[in-house]
């Protein structure tokens, strides 16, 4: 009879701790090793955990960690495909407009994802970090096919670039004026 979950004996593990003040010293913690069972693979998937055995069953302990996995891809994802990792401003508004900005891409981009896996074959798998790549070089165009669709005609770019070329920003002085105003002697009356 196979044994759907073991639940290991709890085992002390030793490790050193982070240097502080020119020392590192060894500390111990307790853990258990808990294996639960994969029908899929006829295997074991073996997990390390501080968790008390009183508060969290093995098969909890599998779906604990299956969930924390998907949370450390998720960011994974937004960090590398949405440029998260870091910003090169410090105006809490501009963070803000980016986190809501990667948010909604990351939404748009699953919604996709589940409607193109729905069209594909059965056995063809998209992995997430895979298709969140294929869809941030593709946005444009998905952009452009999706305001086809609702029926937006495309700006006339020729005639708007020709016109914001030749605009003058009223509060700005051009360039060759302030280096003239900057450069002329100064007399004092």
């Amino acid at each position: 009879m196979k044994r759907p979950s073991i639940d290991g004996k709890t085992r002390q593990a030793q490790f050193k701790r982070g240097q502080y003040e020119g020392t590192r010293s060894l500390d111990t913690k307790r853990f258990r090793v808990v294996g639960v069972r994969d029908s899929d693979a006829d295997d074991y998937h073996l997990y390390i955990t501080n968790l008390p055995r009183e508060e969290f069953l093995p098969a909890d302990l599998g779906t604990l960690y299956r969930c924390r996995w998907e949370v450390e891809t998720l960011f994974r994802e937004l960090k590398t495909q949405y440029e998260l990792d870091e910003f090169d401003t410090s105006n809490r508004d501009v963070v803000e407009i980016l986190l809501y900005a990667a948010l909604l891409s990351l939404l748009v981009s699953r919604e996709l994802l589940d409607l193109v896996t729905e069209q594909a074959d059965d056995e063809i798998v998209f992995p997430p970090e895979r298709w969140a790549a294929t869809f941030r070089s593709h946005a444009q165009l998905i952009l452009h096919k999706l305001g086809e669709y609702l029926g937006y005609s495309p700006p006339p770019l020729l005639e708007r670039l020709i016109e914001d070329a030749q605009k003058i920003h009223q509060q700005r002085p051009v360039l060759q004026e302030t280096l003239a105003t900057a450069t002329q002697p100064r007399y004092e009356s």
